[in-house]
């Protein structure tokens, strides 16, 4: 009987530590949210005197990246310059501006301050929206999108 006891006892202690160190190994790691640039060099895209300059970071491997390029591209007039900023091709770019999550939609004045920002997937009526409020002269400020 003893030994019954005994056997019952370590098997339980055996659970219960092996729950609680399960517990630690489960805790998800702290991340640091991507963040984007508030200035821009206009003399690194095509375009540098354009009035508004959007700049559409994106990687060949990113299934969302074709959507926002697409929907960039719409924005370009007289006044709005579009650049897109794959990796692969403009790697020095990704890597100056720190951009570390793609796609990344900036809306940059004349003056390289990017007024908005958008992170991951984005709606065209969004984005157009943006445009034209920034444009309007409504402050900045950045999106987090992503789904």
């Amino acid at each position: 009987m003893i030994r019954l006891v005994i056997v019952v006892a370590i098997v339980l202690i055996a659970v219960l530590a092996n729950r609680l160190l399960r517990n630690r190994l489960n805790v998800a790691p702290t991340q640091a949210s991507p963040e984007m640039p508030t200035q821009i060099d206009r003399t690194d895209f095509a375009q540098p005197a354009s009035e508004w300059l959007v700049l559409a970071f994106t990687s060949a491997t990113c299934a969302t990246c074709a959507d926002i390029e697409r929907k960039a591209r719409v924005l370009e007039s007289q006044s709005v310059a579009v650049d897109v900023c794959e990796f692969t091709a403009q790697r020095e770019l990704h890597k100056k501006y720190a951009i570390d999550a793609v796609p990344t939609l900036l809306i940059v004045d004349r003056d390289g301050v990017v007024q908005k920002g958008f992170l991951g997937p984005s709606s065209a009526t969004d984005i157009w929206a943006a445009l034209a409020r920034v444009r309007d002269g409504v402050t900045h400020q950045h999106d987090e999108s992503c789904n």
